[in-house]
């Protein structure tokens, strides 16, 4: 604590983002959620891809518990359900009708999600206010930006990044992705983020392990001494690029 405030000030003026990045944490035990100032409990029936607009738009800071209304699915991978094979299928027939061409595929579909194994209770609220200390972070923003963002995580140390897209249910490719694998990892938003969730179409979405989010400040103060800074410089299509590139290449 006490980093995060600066940390996604920078982010945000570094990135010319629009909304604020997000802290998500999980908890053990639901009475954690009393210890967090200012936090709203939402017991209403939602889908999870709603709680991060509202604290990145909104600037709310949301506590959910499985006993609350969220969706079961939703519960099942953020961290408030557990999954077994007739919960899959039960999902996955209901995919069949919808996104999926079978149900055989659709359970393949499950089997390939990332869930974050459960605990009592889930936090979300903006980075900037400080509340708990996350487990994950989410920057939302054009690809341009988050392209920027992980090029920034490259210029202190090369790595390939590897994403995925499972479709219907992409909040599993981000954020709880993310979770499981403590690796940086970027989403398409779905269909249900996009209408719910009320993410743009020119978002997507980054979630990043709180000790990368450093790193990402790092390589955006180095970029900038080659000259790279969001927003990038407008070369044009139809004209010569050799001055421009002379600017930052040898």
């Amino acid at each position: 604590m006490g980093i995060w405030k600066e940390m996604s000030q920078e982010l945000k003026t570094e990135l010319c983002l629009r909304t604020e990045p997000i802290g998500f944490r999980v908890l053990q035990k639901a009475e954690e959620l009393d210890q967090i100032p200012r936090m709203m409990r939402w017991k209403a029936t939602c889908a999870f891809c709603q709680i991060p607009y509202l604290v990145r738009a909104q600037g709310l800071t949301i506590g959910v518990t499985r006993e609350d209304g969220m969706l079961d699915r939703c519960k099942r991978i953020h961290g408030l359900l557990a999954t077994d094979e007739q919960s899959m299928k039960e999902e996955a027939a209901s995919l069949a009708l919808t996104w999926m061409p079978s149900p055989e595929e659709a359970v393949r579909q499950q089997q390939d999600y990332y869930r974050i194994p459960p605990g009592e209770a889930i936090v979300l609220a903006p980075l900037v206010k400080e509340k708990f200390e996350p487990e994950v972070v989410l920057v939302y923003g054009t690809p341009t930006q988050i392209m920027m963002a992980m090029c920034a995580m490259q210029k202190v140390k090369y790595e390939k990044f590897n994403f995925h897209f499972i479709g219907e249910g992409a909040c599993s490719d981000s954020l709880a992705q993310c979770y499981v694998t403590n690796k940086p990892a970027l989403g398409i938003p779905c269909a249900g983020e996009r209408t719910m969730g009320q993410v743009a179409e020119d978002e997507i979405v980054i979630a990043l392990p709180p000790g990368e989010v450093e790193r990402v400040l790092k390589g955006f103060k180095i970029l900038r001494k080659v000259g790279f800074k969001y927003p990038l410089v407008n070369i044009g299509g139809a004209t010569d690029p050799s001055p421009a590139l002379a600017a930052f290449y040898k």
